[in-house]
């Protein structure tokens, strides 16, 4: 798969702010994280205009790919480049000749639809039979938890720039960090994480997931699309989100704080 440069937009910028502390008011220079629309585009197609950060778009594209079904595998795309525009970044991939006419059929079938987030689904036993099925036996070992949450606060880079991404971590058993992705969307960072996990040819089942967000739908099914067993939410999960991942066999954590975390489905992973 061919890779072009990334664009020139940068993850931050900076901007002129009037900064308050009690009475006194200052002039500030302040860093600011970036969010550009981001169109993924199929065979000339576009399939979807995401907001996004603009740094990792290659993993970014690669790892939305995977996490949606667009590709099975990355050896599907046989090229990507980025384009900038005067109003957002593209990124143009070319798919197998398999690939396109299955995403064709499937964009056939969504036209004429209304909705938001969850085009084409028509019932919540509809959406949880979506969701791929994660046959794992692998299991964190006892303080993987905290340990993960306590690397990745200083692996946060663009966070403590800006304050506004989120972050999601690629953590071995014993609760090491090994990769980081972050973006101003939850998704997004989750996407550029699987793009880079496939880029480097890392195995979905060799550790887990921790996000600095709530544990969304949306999570749940992109981790489960690839074969993540584990995923480890610092906030609250959804109601959907818990159903989804018992029904797919992942198990969600929710609330890592320090000691103390709240498993949600398929305990048995997490000690």
């Amino acid at each position: 798969m061919q890779h072009e440069a990334i664009p020139v937009i940068g993850a931050h910028g900076r901007y002129g702010a009037l900064r308050h502390v009690g009475r006194v008011v200052t002039h500030s220079d302040e860093t600011v994280a970036e969010e550009v629309p981001v169109a993924l585009v199929y065979n000339g197609i576009s399939h979807a205009v995401m907001l996004a950060t603009p740094a990792d778009l290659e993993d970014f594209a690669l790892g939305f790919s995977l996490s949606e079904c667009v590709v099975g595998r990355s050896g599907e795309i046989h090229d990507l480049e980025i384009v900038e525009q005067a109003n957002g970044i593209e990124v143009h991939m070319q798919l197998s000749a398999e690939r396109a006419h299955v995403l064709k059929e499937y964009r056939r079938t969504m036209a004429g639809r209304t909705g938001c987030g969850l085009c084409g689904t028509e019932s919540l036993d509809q959406l949880a039979r979506r969701a791929a099925t994660v046959q794992s036996s692998a299991a964190l070992s006892r303080g993987a938890l905290p340990r993960a949450l306590e690397a990745l606060r200083a692996a946060q880079q663009l966070f403590h720039l800006t304050g506004a991404v989120h972050a999601a971590a690629w953590c071995n058993f014993d609760g090491g960090i090994e990769l980081v992705r972050e973006d101003v969307g939850r998704h997004n960072a989750l996407d550029k994480l699987i793009g880079a996990l496939a880029t480097q040819r890392r195995g979905f089942d060799g550790g887990f997931v921790l996000m600095t967000s709530r544990a969304s739908y949306e999570i749940v099914q992109k981790a489960a699309a690839v074969g993540i067993a584990v995923v480890a939410a610092v906030s609250a999960p959804t109601g959907m989100a818990v159903r989804v991942a018992t029904e797919s066999g992942v198990t969600l954590v929710g609330f890592v704080r320090g000691e103390r975390h709240c498993v949600y489905s398929h305990p048995e992973r997490v000690h």
